[in-house]
């Protein structure tokens, strides 16, 4: 029995060795893991939200869009937070630059026209 007890310490210190060498396949899953969130699902949205930001930001009048409740006009008047849309022959309606979902189709200021 005493010999029993005199191993003890020496399969302990044995465990603790192997215990480190049993995490690093669990580490090496967890980077993993991380990894494959990261490329599928945080990389998209970040560059779709930088996207969306450069669109705004180049609102400019004469552009058509549709807002996220689904109206459609054209942008008359652009403001630093909001834009003003002309969507009848009288309406114009203000809303804030974030509420523009899309731009339809871009004014044809500053674009060139080539003949095909």
């Amino acid at each position: 029995m005493s010999q029993m007890f005199s191993t003890l310490p020496l399969l302990q210190a044995g465990q603790g060795q192997d215990g480190l060498m049993g995490m690093v396949p669990t580490i090496v899953m967890m980077v993993a893991i991380f990894a494959v969130f990261y490329f599928l699902l945080i990389r998209p949205q970040r560059k779709k939200q930088k996207e969306l930001k450069e669109m705004l930001d180049a609102l400019k009048k004469g552009d058509k869009v549709q807002t996220i409740g689904g109206i459609r006009g054209t942008i008359v008047g652009v403001k630093e937070k909001t834009v003003v849309i002309k969507v009848d022959d009288n309406t114009k309606l203000e809303f804030a630059r974030d509420a523009v979902q899309t731009v339809v189709k871009k004014s044809d200021e500053g674009e060139e026209e080539t003949d095909s």
